[in-house]
Order: C-alpha cells, then sequence, then structure tokens
C-alpha cells in the first residue's frame, strides 16, 4: 500500500508561512485540500488506518499512519482519536506503541454498549481519524534501579510501549512485568512479551490469570514479589486495581507511578453532599461526595471541558479557591487554596468555591 503523506506546513516559525495564513483560512484549505487527500490539513494531525487485527480476546490491534502535523509520542503517553459517527466525532484516548516514522500502534477492548470500540474493531482499512499530540506524564525512571511494571487489562498497553523502547536500548537493569487478566486468552501481546523476555535475561514477564485461581495484586504472597526495597514501580489498569497496588506498595518501593483508567471504588464513609459555587456563572449547586466533580457538575446538566476522564490529559483542571477536594486514585486529600484541581479525578470533601 502507497502512503500519500500530509501536505504539511511548517512546523517553525515562517514568515512566509505566517503571511500566507493571514490571507488563507486553515479551515477553508482543509475543506478543500481533503477531499483530494484525507491526510492533506493546513495544521491538523490526522492518521489513515492501514491494517487492523484481532488481539488477545475482545481487543483489536490498529495500525496507523499519521500526517506530518503528528509530532508522535513519548513511550507510555496517551493520544486522542477522533472517530467520526454518524456526522458527529466521538474522541477517546489511547496508549499507542510507535512502530516506525508517523507510524504508531493501538489497541482498543471492545466494550459492551459502547459507541467507539464496537466501530474501530470492524474499522475499514483506510478511514481517517482525528489524532491529537501526545500528553501523560507515565514514563521510564530514571537511574538504575530495578524496575517493576504492575498492569491490569488495558493497562499492559503504555507498559508494551516502555518495554518496547527499553529493548530497543538494551535493559541495564532487572525489569518484572507483572501482568494480571480474568483468562490466559485475555492476555494481549502474549507472544511478543515471551519473545522479549527470551532476548532479555533481564526481563521478567509473569502472566497472573485469576480466573485460575492466581492472587490479585493486594493478596499476592510476599514470597511471589520481586524485591521492592529500593525498586521503580509503575502500575497501570482499573481504579481499584492501581489503588490495591498503590496500598500494597507504594511505601515499600523507591518511587511509585500511577495510572488509572477508571475510577476506583468509593469507601463507604464518602457520603452526604456539599455545597459547591461556581464563582463565574454564580450557580450554587449540591454534589455528592462520593463522585468526581466532573460528573457532579454533568448531573445538573453542566458540561464543563474535558478530555480523558482519567486524570492525565489536564482539559478538565479549573481552580479551586477554598475547600477541600479527595483524589480518586489515591486517596489523598487537598485544601491548598488557590490550587489547580482536576474535576474527573477529584471529589469534593468539603464545601468549595470553584473558577467555573
Amino acid at each position: 500500500m502507497r502512503i500519500v503523506r500530509g501536505m504539511a506546513a511548517p512546523t517553525s516559525p515562517d514568515p512566509a508561512f505566517d503571511a500566507t495564513r493571514r490571507w488563507l483560512d486553515p479551515a477553508f484549505f482543509d475543506f478543500w485540500a481533503t477531499r483530494l487527500n484525507p491526510l492533506w490539513t493546513w495544521e491538523l494531525p490526522r492518521a489513515r488506518l492501514l491494517a487492523r487485527w484481532a488481539e488477545g480476546d475482545g481487543a483489536v490491534t490498529l495500525l496507523l499512519q499519521a500526517n506530518r502535523h503528528w509530532r508522535g509520542v513519548q513511550p507510555g503517553q496517551h493520544v486522542e482519536l477522533g472517530v467520526q459517527l454518524q456526522g458527529s466525532w466521538l474522541r477517546r484516548h489511547y496508549s499507542p506503541t510507535v512502530v516506525g516514522p508517523g507510524r504508531f500502534e493501538i489497541t482498543v477492548k471492545t466494550t459492551a454498549g459502547g459507541r467507539v470500540s464496537p466501530h474501530l474493531a470492524q474499522a475499514s482499512v483506510g478511514e481517517i481519524f482525528e489524532l491529537g499530540q501526545g500528553f501523560g506524564d507515565f514514563a521510564w525512571p530514571a537511574g538504575t534501579a530495578p524496575v517493576l511494571l504492575l498492569a491490569a487489562g488495558s493497562g499492559i498497553t503504555p507498559m508494551r510501549a516502555l518495554l518496547r523502547a527499553q529493548a530497543e536500548r538494551g535493559f541495564d537493569r532487572d525489569v518484572t512485568l507483572m501482568y494480571w487478566v480474568r483468562r490466559r486468552d485475555d492476555a494481549c501481546f502474549a507472544q511478543e512479551l515471551r519473545a522479549l523476555a527470551d532476548a532479555h535475561p533481564r526481563l521478567l514477564v509473569r502472566v497472573h490469570v485469576t480466573g485460575e485461581g492466581a492472587p490479585r495484586v493486594d493478596a499476592l504472597p510476599d514470597a511471589q514479589w520481586p524485591t521492592l526495597a529500593g525498586a521503580d514501580v509503575l502500575a497501570c489498569g482499573p481504579g481499584g486495581f492501581v489503588q490495591a497496588a498503590r496500598a500494597r506498595l507504594e511505601s515499600l518501593a523507591a518511587s511509585f507511578q500511577a495510572e488509572a483508567f477508571t475510577a476506583p471504588p468509593q469507601a463507604l464513609a464518602e457520603d452526604g453532599e456539599v455545597e459547591v459555587v461556581l464563582a463565574r456563572s454564580g450557580r450554587t449547586l449540591r454534589l455528592p461526595r462520593a463522585r468526581s466533580l466532573l460528573e457532579g457538575l454533568e448531573a445538573h446538566g453542566l458540561k464543563p471541558r474535558h478530555g480523558c476522564r482519567m486524570g492525565i490529559c489536564n482539559t478538565c483542571v479549573c481552580q479551586r479557591q477554598t475547600g477541600a477536594t479527595r483524589h480518586l486514585l489515591s486517596g489523598q486529600r487537598h485544601d491548598e487554596p488557590a490550587a489547580p484541581v482536576r474535576l474527573c479525578v477529584q471529589a469534593p470533601s468539603t464545601d468549595l468555591i470553584l473558577e467555573l
């Protein structure tokens, strides 16, 4: 298949480019240029689907080629993918693995009742997607301390990107990947992970199948953990998994990074409601302590800006003038005045005033 690269505007300041932009509307350019080639845009990143294949049970991997406006990602970061369905663009966030210049893979778990994931599972080669730039701080730790990677479900996708990047450089320290799945067939990249471990003696891969009796992260016997003292730990998976891993390991490890793609179960003690004042709009609302601020605001019909709903992209950040909030993933309480708050992963603990 011949891939036509996008018609790119200069990415660095250019007087000719700036002058052209003054008389040529980028939206006008995009409207006509994309009729010749869907990847030809003035400055917007887009991607074309090159191939699609099954990955584990209920998941699919997409191989995509971006146009020249995409700046790429660091291993472990996320991108926003826009899918056009019935005339509207729906956006979801995925952790890609770069496999060549402008070329990357994302793996999508099909969600029952979802709109985007079932479409991606059946997407046709050649389909065009909107594409965001990379974001997120989940990264390979510096130094030479042993690394412990903990993944559950779709949390394996950023770990794969991190491991592939390290494999290209060569592992200079002991690395252990512990990957939890419900069923053995649910494991993604099983052959690739085995091949990496076979090729790199300092990499150990262990798959824990809970449906076959393997203990969960919070019940794993001490003898089955690698040495934790001085280790750098990274965890990614559902909120409950990340919460349990943090409680078990954070105090033992040298460092602990975590990303969760769902909120953890709420503690029963976090009940009742608080009064939240929206300073800009002048509204006063009653919001539940047991839900994120974003969910509480949406329940009142409001539509604050948001993106990933995982606390990564910072699209939903606003200022908290007064009051205290609780981080849903770590449980930490924050009450600093005039501090930023991420609406999607923080819940109200007391009455609040927000810059909304």
